[in-house]
């Protein structure tokens, strides 16, 4: 594949990057729309994605400057490179940072919590598209080696997909990120199409975080399992617990019928007029 998408000189260009940054800019613009169905400030949720994208950033960096530290004092200039560094870690760590900053900003601008979160479900489903196809060409989260036959199967070339993602070279692996794209494409279109017919706030919240941990969970069959953890003897890995966890929050939010965001037994296939918040529109 091709981590590299433009080296002109000095100049290097990531495609990680590039593709991220065009996913980040067109889950913006998406944004804007589902705020005003949702019922959201969209000025509020706007600063609410760009704050959460930059402590998301910041505190991945950290991590990899802190683990790095004694080498980074002997070689300052590797600091340069850090952000061609891919690890599922380093994920792992910018999505909880992301997430925190979300909810604290939420909080002190007086955002309705699951309103905002209807909003940035299919966004977020869209981002995480196109993060996985630039995964794809960088060659982090690459996949198993692939059976004999498999005619889509993928080979990775470049030094550099080895040096910033791990990916093996001159083997035949699964694009198990293009699946993974595949699917975060298909949640986002669901969840976009979903929002307006919506009945109950915080549904598509639910059915987007339920969705989402099943395309993780799903797709790390097919990933390699290097830096992605090992638990219950090699039956689940790190990202798998972590999409459960997901599922089961998602799970939770769909019971949550309360008036106000509170959270009253599950009173699933009941209408809005049993208790349940009514989803209003702007349009």
């Amino acid at each position: 594949m091709h981590p590299v998408l433009i080296h002109i000189g000095s100049l290097v260009v990531p495609t990680y990057g590039a593709v991220t940054a065009l996913g980040a800019l067109l889950g913006l613009s998406m944004l804007l729309r589902t705020a005003r169905i949702a019922g959201a400030d969209a000025g509020k949720m706007w600063n609410l994605a760009i704050l959460s994208l930059f402590a998301a950033l910041v505190s991945a960096r950290l991590l990899l400057v802190a683990a790095n530290w004694s080498a980074l004092r002997l070689h300052p200039q590797w600091l340069l490179g850090l952000a061609m560094v891919h690890h599922p870690l380093l994920a792992g760590t910018g999505a909880v940072a992301g997430g925190l900053c979300a909810l604290a900003y939420a909080r002190i601008v007086k955002l309705e919590l699951r309103t905002a979160a209807d909003a940035l479900a299919a966004p977020l489903a869209l981002g995480l598209a196109f993060e996985q196809l630039g995964a794809l060409a960088a060659g982090s989260g690459h996949g198993r080696d692939a059976e004999p036959g498999l005619r889509w199967a993928i080979t990775y070339t470049s030094p550099m997909a080895l040096i910033w993602s791990g990916a093996p070279l001159g083997i035949r692996v699964h694009p198990v990120q293009a699946y993974a794209a595949l699917a975060f494409l298909t949640l986002a279109l669901l969840l976009l199409v979903w929002l307006p017919a919506e009945q109950r706030t915080g549904d598509v919240a639910g059915l987007g975080l339920m969705g989402a941990g099943v395309v993780i969970y799903g797709t790390e069959f097919w990933r390699a399992g290097e830096g992605r953890g090992v638990l219950l003897h090699g039956a689940v890995n790190g990202p798998q617990i972590a999409a459960v966890l997901l599922v089961v929050a998602g799970a939770l939010l769909l019971c949550e019928v309360g008036q106000g965001g509170a959270a009253s037994p599950c009173h699933c296939g009941q209408d809005t007029a049993a208790g349940a918040t009514p989803r209003s529109t702007n349009e």
